[in-house]
């Protein structure tokens, strides 16, 4: 049996996102304020992006809702999910998130359960029906967890549910491989990371040897 992979281009950085999508690299883009933030955007761009992405062919748009409440998070969810068809509204694995999340799926919106660090996390998350999670390898790492082998539980417990690991705070390529090699099919990562992992040196080189021998061929 196939199984679907992607790329997704988490930045805000709208001309590195552009080159992305320009090229079919990635399936989409995620965000979350902080990823905003860092380029020097605001949730009050988020239409602006929205638009933006979708004209340039993104397939899902990652917006996070935010609020104090689950009542004021519940608000902001529905206003990000009537910007349109490809978003896909983010809310944290907190108790008001899925309160959120519940009400989201509920109304029939695309959601994810973002900064997931406990298999149980994952698990409630699959009982709301929501479509991805989104653990962060990094930071487990940095808390000094077994990040692929914790990851690769929670892609296990929720295998054919219809919930499925989005994996974030990927460094290197070599983080999305090991992810991939334990079954986790969806990664989010910086636009170098992703560029990162199209690259090797031998390749290169062997490119450049079959442009020379095109070039040696034209000049007989």
């Amino acid at each position: 049996m196939t199984r679907e992979l992607r790329f997704y281009a988490d930045s805000a950085n709208v001309e590195e996102i552009s080159a992305l999508l320009a090229d079919g690299l990635v399936h989409g883009v995620t965000t979350n304020p902080t990823i905003l933030e860092r380029g020097r955007r605001s949730v009050r761009d988020i239409p602006e992006l929205y638009a933006r992405w979708e004209a340039e062919g993104a397939r899902e748009i990652f917006f996070q809702a935010w609020g104090d409440s689950a009542k004021t998070m519940i608000g902001n969810a529905e206003r990000l999910a009537a910007l349109g068809s490809r978003v896909v509204v983010k809310v944290p694995a907190t108790r008001d998130g899925f309160t959120t999340a519940a009400a989201l799926v509920s109304a029939g919106a695309t959601v994810l359960v973002t900064a997931v660090y406990a298999q149980a996390q994952a698990l409630a998350a699959a009982t709301v029906g929501v479509r991805y999670i989104a653990p962060y390898l990094g930071r487990l790492n940095d808390a000094g967890r077994e990040g692929v082998a914790e990851i690769s539980a929670m892609q296990s417990l929720v295998q054919g549910s219809g919930t499925d690991v989005l994996a974030a705070s990927l460094r290197t390529p070599d983080d999305i491989v090991s992810l991939a090699e334990v079954g986790v099919p969806f990664f989010t990562a910086a636009p170098a990371v992703i560029l990162a992992a199209l690259y090797s040196e031998v390749s290169d080189r062997s490119a450049e040897d079959f442009e020379a021998a095109v070039a040696r061929g034209l000049q007989d």
